[in-house]
């Protein structure tokens, strides 16, 4: 066993040394087949070890990040490929390959759309064929919610057994997929080019933007999904098949089959419901409480005084997603890494007591969001944590004059309604 253990130990540091000669400027080839004298065979679990122990070390999970797709190349001849573990139909981990096998169908359809483009006269009209490609990228577009539910329930997750780099790396590549998505759907936008003008976006954003995806596909099949079932417990499986409905899903619905455990309910949330909860301004019973924070029109989620994330409301439209897997995570984990230097920046003014308010507002999927961070502090000044208040706005911004009369607008109606 000992000799396993420093075989394994001897291949990290292997592959560390390599991977750092990589970030030194060695050409890609060099290192790959050095790679291949010294280490005939790796798995995920020890590619997952050497990327933590470069970040213990200091290195950024940024430059991590921009050098993951040539980490992924120079080590794929040399990465062992066990048969995949089964699971039953409709398992979280079912939904995620079949996603991705839809994924990959799709950019099949965009890229037999794009060779037909490219066998066209230079000035001839793409007439139908450019609508087959938009159609495809519509669909692909889909690929949101299979990250949003990845990021919101998985990483959480790896994160309680101590395994952060898919966190702080993975997530940074989805938002370069993302911006790579963007780009192309700003170009296929465009009225009245010529096919040679689409020949070109065909050759340089669209390919960048599904070679970037087929990455991923490869990174989650190959290395997060082994290392979740490898890792998490089944109670923890039931938790993400719970949270998963509120992400949506990609382009296929979950089959059935699964058959999780009860849902298990984190520590955190545990409250005696046989007590009522008295405050300084009345008691309410512990019911009243969760509706009455599912009825305010506004999110609110509740940051402590070590930035974890210890409550969140539930109200019936949320604006951004939550997932109970985030109740005591850190903060910072629950953002995309370029947006962590802004978020660590609100929290250090709060905490110092130099900043007691933080607002933005944006315009996000045709409405108005108004976005706040209180500071949060007890009697004496002392620093309790962070509330932050998200609100749809758009309603709001569009009002007029007043209204002194009682006059109730017309409510949406409620899902599966008689017409």
């Amino acid at each position: 066993m000992s000799e396993l253990i420093d075989n394994r130990a001897h291949r990290v540091r292997t592959l560390k040394d390599i991977i750092k000669k990589l970030h030194a400027g060695e050409p890609p080839e060099t290192v790959k087949d050095r790679l291949k004298e010294l280490v005939r065979q790796t798995d995920y679990s020890e590619i997952v070890a050497m990327e933590q122990e470069l970040m213990a070390e200091g290195m950024p999970a940024e430059e991590i990040q921009s050098m993951c797709d040539l980490h992924s190349q120079v080590t794929r001849e040399v990465l062992v490929q066990p048969p995949p573990k089964t699971v039953p139909p409709g398992h979280p981990v079912d939904t995620f390959r079949r996603e991705n096998e839809a994924l990959q169908g799709v950019i099949l359809r965009m890229r037999e759309a794009m060779a037909k483009i490219k066998k066209l006269r230079d000035d001839a009209d793409p007439g139908p064929l450019l609508l087959e490609w938009r159609q495809a990228y519509n669909d692909l577009m889909d690929i949101e919610k299979h990250y949003q539910r990845k990021e919101h329930t998985l990483f959480p997750c790896l994160e309680r057994h101590g395994i952060t780099g898919p966190s702080k790396v993975m997530w940074g590549k989805d938002d370069e997929v993302r911006d790579l998505l963007e780009t192309l759907g700003e170009a296929l936008s465009q009225q009245g080019a010529t096919a040679a003008e689409w020949k070109i976006v065909a050759e340089t954003v669209a390919e960048a933007a599904l070679q970037a995806v087929e990455e991923m596909i490869y990174k989650e099949e190959n290395i997060l999904l082994p290392m979740c079932l490898d890792t998490f417990t089944d109670d923890e499986w039931a938790e993400i098949w719970a949270s998963s409905p509120r992400y949506g899903w990609c382009l296929v619905e979950p089959r059935e089959g699964y058959q999780p455990p009860e849902a298990i309910i984190p520590e955190a949330l545990k409250i005696p419901t046989s007590e009522a909860i008295r405050l300084p301004t009345g008691t309410l019973s512990l019911k009243q409480l969760i509706h009455i924070f599912s009825t305010l029109p506004v999110d609110l989620t509740f940051v402590d005084a070590e930035d974890r994330v210890a409550f969140f409301s539930e109200g019936p439209d949320r604006i951004f997603p939550r997932s109970k897997a985030i109740i005591g995570r850190k903060v910072q984990h629950c953002h995309p890494p370029r947006s962590v230097s802004i978020v660590d920046q609100i929290l250090d003014d709060f905490r110092a007591g130099r900043q007691s308010v933080a607002e933005f507002w944006i315009d996000f999927r045709g409405r108005f969001v108004h976005i706040r961070y209180f500071a949060v502090r007890d009697e004496k000044g002392e620093y309790m944590g962070t509330l932050e208040v998200t609100q749809d706005v758009t309603r709001i911004r569009k009002l007029e004059g007043e209204r002194r009369l009682l006059q109730y607008d017309e409510q949406p109606q409620a899902q599966g309604e008689i017409q």
